[in-house]
């Protein structure tokens, strides 16, 4: 074991040679220890060995670095992607919200309308929604969601806040099919608001015109003129917006002018309209007639009773009387 021991550990052997070797080395040691104290040769041989062997150690830590950065950039740009589909979805739900609102407060804005119409005329009207539409070449309609079980009846004005938009032509049990005034088989009597020109108005194929035939060459008609119901037929009531004219020009035949016009009434774009039912016919009799003359203060007094006069004599009296005073003003009154 002793053996052992000296060849594990030469430096501490117990011979001369080893003892030397150690002086040596502590002398080496407390020289070396003195120059660095006095001169830092030391730190900078330590300054220069840091400088060569850094590239070493980054060069080593690259592996790990570089899968840390990876890491990371693949973890950022998940967590990126899912914020910016996150926010992709706030917006698009943002921009639902708002365009929900906006169509709210559009509809509101109608019903107001509606209403002030309402308030205004002092019409008695029924509020329905619109809840199909059909505007083809052949037919423009509306199915509204009130009907028999409602007390719709066939004929019924429909109107909206701007205008004439039809009549009730089919009543079912919860819903009616309203024609509106620019279908072809309709027909409504129309008076122009400037000149007083009655003419009747016809829906057209177009579906957004009516047409205004057989208007007399010499009629005072213009663009612009206003459309108004003039309660001929008694089917319209009179005085209700039907369109404003667009043009006029001569018919085909050249003997009259035809006119076209725009309904005023938003036949597109309504969502409820208003139909109207003929005003209560008054009950009972008729109130009396206030009398005409001179208010009874005013009235001169009754005759005594056992005289009879004349009402010639008696108008003629009170003239008589004044003159004879006038030309005898003696005479006391």
């Amino acid at each position: 074991m002793a053996l052992a021991r000296e060849e594990s550990s030469p430096l501490f052997a117990g011979t001369a040679a080893g003892t030397l070797r150690l002086i040596i080395y502590l002398a080496l040691a407390m020289v070396l220890m003195v120059l660095d104290h006095r001169n830092g040769w030391i730190w900078r041989l330590r300054y220069t060995t840091s400088v060569l062997v850094e590239p070493v150690y980054r060069l080593a830590s690259l592996p790990a670095a570089g899968m840390r950065t990876l890491s990371v950039a693949f973890s950022d740009r998940k967590a990126l992607t899912e914020q910016n589909q996150r926010l992709r979805e706030d917006l698009l739900l943002a921009n639902a919200k708002l365009n929900r609102m906006a169509a709210v407060a559009e509809q509101n804005e109608r019903l107001k309308q509606l209403l002030d119409t309402q308030h205004s005329l002092d019409l008695n009207v029924q509020l329905a929604r619109v809840i199909d539409v059909d505007l083809g070449s052949s037919s423009h309609r509306l199915l509204v969601n009130l009907g028999s079980h409602d007390g719709v009846k066939p004929g019924q004005v429909v109107i909206d806040a701007h205008g004439v938009m039809g009549q009730v032509v089919q009543v079912m049990p919860r819903t009616s099919l309203v024609m509106l005034v620019t279908d072809p088989d309709h027909a409504i009597p129309v008076v122009i608001e400037r000149t007083g020109f009655r003419t009747v108005a016809y829906g057209t194929r177009q579906g957004d015109l009516l047409s205004l035939p057989n208007i007399s060459m010499a009629a005072d008609v213009h663009p612009g003129d206003k459309l108004l119901t003039s309660g001929l037929g008694g089917r319209f009531p009179p005085g209700f917006p039907v369109g404003e004219i667009q043009s006029v020009e001569p018919a085909g035949s050249g003997m009259f002018l035809e006119a076209r016009a725009r309904p005023a009434a938003d036949l597109d774009r309504s969502d409820n309209v208003l139909l109207l039912h003929d005003l209560a016919e008054p009950v009972g009799p008729p109130e009396p007639a206030v009398p005409a003359g001179p208010p009874a203060d005013l009235a001169p007094a009754p005759a005594p009773a056992g005289s009879v006069a004349s009402p010639a004599r008696a108008a003629v009296a009170p003239a008589a009387s004044t003159s004879a005073a006038t030309s005898n003003p003696a005479v006391q009154p």
